[in-house]
């Protein structure tokens, strides 16, 4: 009998009963199909679409999915940018009685965009280091709460804009280990497997004429292991101060929030046969800004957009008060810049071209937008007639990234 484990959703799901579980995944309709952009898989993977909602399939041995299935729930519930988890099937049968793998399920990720269409796509340019640093940035955050990935790879990430960066998304947790905390040999182990895994993911799109032009996939794994230990260090290294210097606490812990990570303790030791102190931060999680503007406005976004859209908010909080001849209070200024500014220039954009981007990055490009102008006609051309500008000539040329196509199947 099938077995479907199915997380709660207000979102539209198919009726999942009446799929074809008892066919292998690689031979169900073509019909039930769709075509998206994805990465090199072991496993067979399919996607589905219901409602404009789509699902990804993943077929499995049962343990595994099992396992997976508890891994990408612990990574959400910490934090961690990971696909949402819908569901695992099991007890699957063919019409002869023969078992048949589990199915994991999760929900595509919207506004995503897997790295052949990154190194590949249009819009692409310059992206290349961005997606690096997003992976450095993910390994560094799965390590801090005690994961080893086993398998960081290009395929098994998915990345989304994120004002100029990248953000990566955790797609493949199979060989994932949970433990308490990761030793020093535990992490540079796992990022020794994903240099391996990305130079060789790289020297496979060179061979297929897809590696742009003066990549060298040996230099993009270095700049890996120099932007990982670089911001582990950050997050993690203890620094020596003098007692008359411990102002420099709180520039450390600064500049841990202008990282997107918040701290809930420091700990503070005198050093031994030193006139010093030795000062640790404990890293909580990342998405300080992420939480600061969903707290402000309700809207959300990724942590760099949401640093940008905080600046433009303080920005107007600034005129706002010098309008007033008064301070005006932060709650009063996160409504007024909502409602006066962000949910204005959204709603200018037309129907037809809403889905290419995802609403904060829009504002971020409507922003840069508006600077350029600017500076190219020496005054504030304003916020309207940026977007205007930015919505003609931007915009209505950029492809939608909603749900990426596979253009080569």
């Amino acid at each position: 009998m099938v077995a479907l484990r199915l997380k709660t959703s207000r979102d539209p799901q198919p009726d999942f009963l009446l799929l074809p579980w008892a066919r292998p995944l690689e031979n169900w309709p073509t019909e039930l199909a769709v075509r998206l952009a994805k990465g090199r898989h072991r496993h067979v993977v399919r996607f589905i679409e219901h409602d404009g909602v789509f699902f990804a399939f993943k077929e499995i041995a049962p343990a595994l999915a099992d396992r997976e299935y508890r891994l990408l729930e612990h990574l959400k519930e910490a934090g961690l940018p990971v696909v949402d988890l819908v569901g695992v099937v099991g007890g699957r049968v063919d019409d002869g009685g023969v078992a048949l793998d589990a199915i994991l399920i999760t929900r595509h990720l919207t506004y995503s965009l897997p790295y052949l269409h990154l190194f590949a796509g249009q819009g692409a340019h310059g992206l290349h280091d961005r997606l690096i640093d997003a992976l450095a940035t993910l390994l560094v955050r799965l390590h801090l709460i005690g994961f080893f990935w086993g398998d960081c790879s290009l395929g098994n990430a998915l990345f989304r804009r994120d004002a100029g960066a990248l953000v990566a998304y955790v797609v493949d947790t199979e060989t994932g280990e949970l433990h308490g905390e990761l030793s020093d040999g535990q992490r540079s182990h796992d990022l020794e497997i994903a240099r391996d895994n990305i130079v060789g993911g790289l020297f496979e799109l060179e061979a297929m004429g897809r590696l742009g032009d003066g990549i060298d996939p040996i230099v993009v794994v270095e700049r890996l292991t120099v932007r990982y230990n670089e911001l582990w260090d950050e997050l993690t290294a203890p620094t020596l101060l003098p007692p008359d210097e411990m102002w420099r606490v709180n520039d450390r812990l600064r500049r841990l929030n202008e990282l997107g990570f918040d701290t809930d303790e420091i700990e503070l030791v005198k050093v031994d046969g030193a006139d010093t102190v030795s000062f640790r931060p404990r890293v909580v999680e990342e998405g300080h800004h992420r939480r600061r503007l969903e707290q402000l406005t309700g809207v959300v976004a990724e942590e760099n957009q949401a640093r940008r859209l905080l600046s433009a908010l303080r920005t107007y909080g600034a005129l706002l008060a010098s309008q007033a001849g008064r301070e005006i209070p932060e709650a009063v200024v996160g409504y007024r810049w909502l409602t006066e500014r962000f949910e204005p220039t959204i709603a200018a954009v037309p129907q037809e071209l809403r889905s290419r981007l995802v609403d904060a990055e829009v504002y971020h490009q409507v922003l840069d937008h508006l600077w350029l102008l600017s500076e190219n006609e020496g005054r504030d051309v304003g916020l309207e007639a940026a977007t205007a500008s930015y919505i003609e000539t931007v915009l209505r040329q950029q492809p939608s990234e909603r749900v990426v196509l596979d253009t080569e199947q």
